[in-house]
């Protein structure tokens, strides 16, 4: 007899097997699938779903150590790669990366700012203009946690062969294909998405 934490867990661990979300195959058809294929599918999903997992619970602990929001950390972000590249940020280059208001914007940099995490600067050309720079002692704190990450995640992906990486790159991309946005989705179960709407995965050669 098992426990309740148990059947908790054995649930947890199922997210991603259909016979458990999906086992009337409204959705998912699987009975055509040997069980070796599918179980080999369903490794491959909950790994992409572990590791989605683990860089939620990274960039997680970092915002928290650093006092920043999800949109906080993107701008920093940018705000790094624009400084590699030799490019100048000013808020409205900020705001149109962001994608929120030249308002949001103005307050996010001022929240940044008295946190010591950028600094103003006059714009080298437009005296009407301010550039955006980032403090040397975040910058040291992002290349510690999320440069580190990154380049770890590099010597993964180039440990790989050029035809294993073109297999994963178009993967990705069709997984990604398959996100339905919030208007996509039916009101009701009248509408529900039939399994021929639904994007291929690995669409056929």
């Amino acid at each position: 007899m098992t426990s309740a934490k148990d059947d908790a867990r054995r649930v947890s661990h199922s997210l991603v097997d259909p016979r458990v979300i999906d086992p009337r195959q409204e959705l998912v058809r699987h009975d055509d699938l040997g069980e070796d294929e599918l179980a080999d599918i369903i490794a491959l999903l909950t790994s992409i779903r572990e590791w989605r997992e683990a860089e939620q619970r990274l960039n997680f602990e970092s915002r928290s150590r650093m006092k920043l929001n999800e949109t906080d950390m993107k701008a920093l972000r940018y705000i790094i790669a624009s400084a590699n590249a030799g490019v100048t940020v000013t808020a409205g280059v900020l705001a149109e990366h962001l994608r929120i208001s030249t308002a949001s914007t103005t307050k996010l940099l001022d929240r940044l700012e008295k946190a010591g995490h950028i600094e103003r600067r006059p714009h080298p050309s437009d005296r009407r203009a301010v550039t955006i720079a980032i403090t040397p002692e975040t910058h040291r704190e992002i290349r510690r946690t999320m440069g580190l990450q990154h380049a770890r995640r590099f010597e993964v992906a180039r440990a790989l062969n050029p035809e294993e990486r073109r297999i994963v790159t178009r993967f990705l991309r069709d997984l990604s294909a398959t996100t339905l946005t919030a208007s996509a989705v039916p009101a009701d179960d009248d509408e529900a998405v039939t399994p021929e709407q639904l994007p291929a995965v690995l669409p056929a050669e």
